[in-house]
């Protein structure tokens, strides 16, 4: 980008830029000058809005992380609604094929980029840590309509079920697992919760 010219909502461009680089390459390919590169910006431009590149990191997963809110949000309104293996598989496909299982290699090989975030989110990593909350969620407010049983314990069902899907969604070189290979897998998790 010539000198002089401003860009509008640097951060954002910034961030859209870095998940374009971490999807297209992977999280070895994230770099300060890919980011910039890809942003079509001087690499200056992101040194003046964070402090150093494991500070634009940090900020970044935080940034998608909290993206999952709108998700969750739309899962819990769908309580009531459709099956529960559907809703819950769909959520996952989601996530999965979103930027957040590029992310997890990213935060579990950078200790400086994990140490930051310790400061700000104190356990679990953040985009994993989002969608097991979304789920346990959504199955607490199909519990208490009596989809799900009574006494399922949703905050065990939940990391259950999104750590069979990470396998299902993990080999990144291979095509995405289908949607009845999701279900399957998601029913498997909680047919012995799910009423009619």
């Amino acid at each position: 980008m010539p000198t002089g010219v401003a860009m509008r909502d640097v951060r954002e461009q910034l961030f859209d830029a870095a998940e374009r680089v971490l999807l297209q390459d992977g999280p070895s390919a994230l770099t300060s000058r890919a980011v910039t590169a890809e942003a079509g910006c001087a690499k200056g431009v992101l040194h003046r809005h964070f402090t150093d590149f494991d500070d634009f990191l940090a900020e970044f997963v935080l940034d998608r992380a909290h993206r999952m809110d709108a998700q969750a949000a739309t899962l819990r309104e769908a309580a009531g609604t459709g099956t529960v293996v559907g809703n819950i598989a769909g959520a996952l496909t989601a996530v999965f094929e979103s930027v957040a299982l590029a992310m997890l290699p990213l935060i579990t090989f950078r200790d400086e980029l994990r140490a930051r975030l310790r400061k700000t989110w104190p356990a679990g990593l953040p985009v994993i840590a989002e969608a097991v909350e979304m789920i346990a969620s959504y199955l607490a407010a199909e519990r208490e309509i009596g989809r799900v049983a009574a006494d399922a314990e949703v905050d065990v069902l939940a990391p259950t079920v999104i750590g069979a899907a990470h396998l299902l969604f993990a080999d990144r070189t291979g095509p995405p697992p289908g949607p009845e290979a999701v279900r399957k897998t998601v029913t498997t998790v909680i047919a012995g919760v799910v009423r009619a």
